[in-house]
């Protein structure tokens, strides 16, 4: 019944295809890729590997439309079928598929971003930094909005947690296939004959195939920071001055680039990579020490290829551009202090005294690389000081083009980079603050050597002084204290700092940034820093900052805590109470958001979830954690990075709109009750499931969290014990991690159904989604972490652990709270009023079942071992790993 003729699966794929609503030239993307696939799979020199591909992708595409349990029990039964060594390929193919499909996706977002620039009334539009200031200059004038605009900060800090699955030659693959691919559409609109293209795709699709979709070891944080780089040199370092342009362009009309700008530069860059030792034992200083180093090896030599790119082409003569006093003084300054190196430049460069300059300056900034101390500029301000004496001298000769052209750009990228790229920020838990202390006043006076972790949690004081020294006080500084529970754990940065430099020592520059996690500490949170900022060493930094303070708040504990509805509403309660404490005290606040990229993890689009916090949480200053799969898909393409800047950047605009601050306060009031039944019925949900007797062994025995720790994701461990008994054993990127694979993301939904079972009158809910941003956002997220979960499949994960009762409740809780979310959201399944996204969902979902069914497969054998006793099967373990980078391919949003 279930085997297919050609005819029959031809019909069945036409018919799913047709139900997707595909835009034509995507559809043709697709089909191109999948056939190439197809032919590499042919050519393997596996025989009848196409063959059985194809039949476990018809089997989960019947299964999938049918919904019938007879076509589901086909497609249980194909990939059981498999031996173990083609069931390794299967999946493979199946992983390789999703690649080619997200690349596909970025390319026709990428496409649509390319249609719609420059045109005002396009879709989309509504959400532009350009279409963000309009609204805001009619509500508060045309001063003030510019105002706003010249304050304006967006700070993204990336960070190495294990949520990537694909190797970094996975990534490089799969951007070269995307040149490919933009090629073959200029070739087809142009007419021309995109065959020999097409055989070059195939070669690339070929190596995609043959290379090793999982990494032999882990990486090593070193590793982490290299590959982080690598969004910085393909991306960040020319699309975030484009941004720049495109803003001025908008502000000042054809006036742009013949005036100086009215854009101030509002992206600052931090990273965690290197620097993040908390449960990390792999980040040491040393580590610290090279991560920054690497940085600012890739930063001088952009800084120094663009000035000397400039400086070759800025062949202005004397005699039509003459130089300023102050030019002339600075080539002297040069020329003294490189003689040879300007007596040749100056004869390549007859006459033309600001090429000269920027040539010499080229030379400085090689010097400060390669750290030629006669040479190199001790700080980045210096470097800027030479530019804007170019930039005035071409000014005042009436060169304003050329000042404010490339010229301007290069300034820009100094004003956002430094000479370090990214500010390296330091993260560690409070714990070990309060044992190294303890070790340390206990040693006080002593001459017994120190214990190795007190070692190095010294070291990296002394670390930070010595990168402030070597690339600015901009380059290292921010020190963040995790599970921060009291003001004590605070001061504890400062006691260790003085403990590092010694006596008489020279204090490094901290900005210590308290990192409220758990439910208890985001309620305790207002009191802590009403404490701490009486503490000597902070008062002082207040006010050497212009009292500016930084607060991070956890989105990933708090959920794990108590569950995402409730995390979700105290995190907003949280912000609203640090937000008007800093008001009253005069203090310039900036919150810090953990998010990771699953909804269980805060992810979800930044836009919307910005434009529905409190009143002056964000007040036009707006800082996020970025990690894993989301760096490379937010960052990873230069017109999707722009667009995603300039969507951050429109709603960190706009939330201080005072429209926006009234409809959302407004909606907290009204909504308040709705608040708190939501509060307590989703969190008593929530505790009936984890707080049950024996939940954490069932969870690690239900899902794949055990095995994913062998996957060589990330140099962090996924534990903070050698076991699992409890869910405060666990991080809380596995417990997403492992919900996802598993098919449930029970971190993303969990207890909502019941929250709104308990305030029951759907009337006042439909109100509350329509008027109250913060519930909409969360609904929202809601519906798209239940479109990537399957009843069907969850089903057989939860078979897996011989509680009843758990899994039960889990699936009761999933079936309520998908009729709530789709009576909420209209329609009849979830994410009808998201089209784009849901069929960009249900393009996956049977190639997700397929990689779902034959990772049962493996956890099943591997279940099955342990209860008699017997080794794990290694071949198991691959088929399971490699199932796990699939799925995590094809869902995409998952740690």
């Amino acid at each position: 019944m279930y085997e297919l003729t050609r005819t029959e699966a031809i019909d069945l794929v036409g018919r799913y295809e047709a139900g997707q609503e595909i835009p034509e030239q995507m559809r043709a993307d697709v089909r191109l890729l999948g056939s190439l696939l197809g032919e590499v799979l042919r050519e393997s020199g596996s025989p009848g590997l196409f063959e059985d591909v194809e039949r476990l992708r018809l089997a989960t595409i019947q299964a999938y439309t049918d919904e019938t349990p007879e076509a589901f029990a086909h497609a249980t039964e194909v990939a059981e079928s498999f031996s173990i060594e083609r069931a390794h390929e299967v999946a493979r193919a199946f992983t390789a598929y999703f690649h080619l499909v997200n690349l596909v996706e970025e390319h026709q977002r990428v496409r649509i971003v390319r249609e719609r620039d420059g045109r005002p009334d396009s879709e989309g539009a509504a959400d532009s930094i350009e279409a963000a200031y309009a609204r805001l200059a009619d509500e508060i004038g045309e001063d003030a909005a510019l105002a706003r605009l010249q304050t304006l900060r967006f700070h993204p800090v990336f960070t190495a947690h294990p949520t990537e699955a694909r190797r970094r030659a996975i990534s490089s693959s799969i951007r070269r296939l995307a040149g490919l691919l933009q090629e073959h559409d200029d070739r087809l609109r142009d007419g021309n004959d995109p065959t020999r293209l097409e055989r070059r795709m195939v070669e690339e699709i070929d190596t995609l195939w043959r290379t090793a979709p999982l990494r032999p070891e882990k990486p090593s944080p070193v590793d982490e920071v290299r590959s982080v780089m690598a969004i910085f040199d393909e991306t960040l370092y020319t699309v975030v001055p484009a941004v720049y342009r495109r803003l001025d362009d908008m502000l000042q009309g054809t006036n742009a680039g013949g005036r100086a700008p009215l854009v101030s530069p509002f992206v600052r860059v931090g990273s965690w990579v290197g620097g993040d030792r908390d449960g990390n034992p792999f980040v040491t200083a040393s580590v610290t020490r090279k991560a920054a180093g690497i940085a600012a090896e890739h930063i001088l030599l952009g800084l120094e290829r663009t000035t000397q790119r400039i400086g070759r082409t800025l062949t202005l003569d004397a005699d039509t551009t003459p130089p300023s006093d102050a030019l002339l003084a600075l080539w002297k300054r040069l020329k003294a202090a490189d003689e040879e190196a300007a007596t040749e430049i100056a004869k390549r460069s007859p006459n033309e005294p600001h090429r000269r300059i920027l040539l010499m300056l080229a030379r400085k900034i090689d010097a400060t690389r390669l750290r030629d101390a006669d040479l190199a500029y001790r700080e980045p301000s210096e470097f800027l000081a030479d530019l804007r004496t170019v930039q005035d001298s071409l000014v005042a000769a009436g060169a304003a083009r050329q000042a404010y052209g490339h010229l301007q750009q290069l300034i820009w990228q100094v004003e956002t980079y430094g000479f370090h790229l990214a500010e390296l920020e330091v993260r560690q838990h409070s714990a070990v603050h309060a044992k190294v202390l303890a070790e340390l006043d206990a040693a006080a006076g002593s001459t017994g050597e120190l214990s190795e972790q007190a070692d190095d949690v010294l070291e990296v004081f002394r670390t930070i002084a010595f990168l402030q020294e070597r690339y600015g006080p901009a380059a290292a500084g921010r020190y963040i204290v995790s599970f921060t529970q009291s003001a004590e754990d605070l001061a504890n940065v400062h006691r260790l700092a003085r403990y590092a430099v010694g006596e008489g020592g020279r204090m490094p520059v901290l900005d210590v940034i308290p990192l409220f996690e758990t439910f208890a500490d985001l309620q305790a949170a207002p009191g802590i820093l009403a404490e701490i900022v009486q503490h000597p060493e902070f008062a002082d930094r207040l006010e050497r900052t212009g009292r500016r303070l930084e607060v991070m708040l956890g989105y990933s504990d708090s959920s794990k805590d108590v569950g995402p509805v409730a995390a979700t509403l105290a995190l907003y309660e949280a912000q609203a109470d640090i937000a008007a404490w800093a008001k009253d005290e005069g203090i310039e606040l900036t919150l810090f958001h953990g998010r990771g990229g699953a909804l269980g993890r805060g992810g979800g689009p930044a836009n919307s979830a910005i434009l529905a916090q409190p009143p002056h949480s964000v007040d036009g200053r707006f800082k996020l954690t970025e990690q894993g799969e989301v760096i490379f898909a937010r960052y990873g393409d230069p017109e999707i990075a722009m667009r995603h800047i300039d969507q951050v950047a429109a709603a960190v605009l706009l939330a201080s709109a005072p429209s926006i601050e009234r409809r959302n306060s407004g909606a907290a009031r009204k909504f308040a009750e709705v608040a708190a039944t939501l509060d307590a019925a989703s969190r008593q949900r929530f505790f009936d499931l984890v707080k049950a007797p024996g939940f954490a062994p069932w969870f690690a025995q239900v899902t794949p969290m055990e095995e994913i720790g062998l996957l060589a994701l990330g140099s962090r461990p996924a534990r903070r014990g050698l076991s699992v008994e409890s869910l405060a054993d666990l991080r809380a990127i596995p417990w997403v991690f492992a919900w996802a694979q598993a098919r449930i993301n029970l971190a993303g939904w969990f207890g909502l159904g019941t929250a709104l079972d308990a305030v029951g009158d759907e009337e006042l809910l439909r109100e509350a989604y329509e008027q109250w941003p913060l519930f909409r956002t969360m609904i929202d997220n809601v519906g798209m972490s239940l479109a990537k979960t399957d009843p069907r499949i969850a089903r057989r994960y939860l078979e897996l652990g011989d509680r009843d009762d758990l899994a039960g409740l889990v699936l009761d809780e999933m079936t309520l709270t998908r009729s709530w979310v789709v009576r909420l959201t209209g329609g009849d399944e979830v994410l009808a009023n998201k089209p784009v996204l849901q069929r960009a969902v249900k393009l996956r979902s049977p190639y997700v079942d397929a990689l779902s069914l034959l990772q049962l497969r493996a956890l099943r054998g591997l279940r099955d071992a342990a209860a008699s006793d017997a080794p794990a099967d290694p071949d198991q373990q691959r088929l399971l790993l490699l199932s796990v980078s699939g799925v995590a391919a094809g869902l995409q949003n998952t740690g």
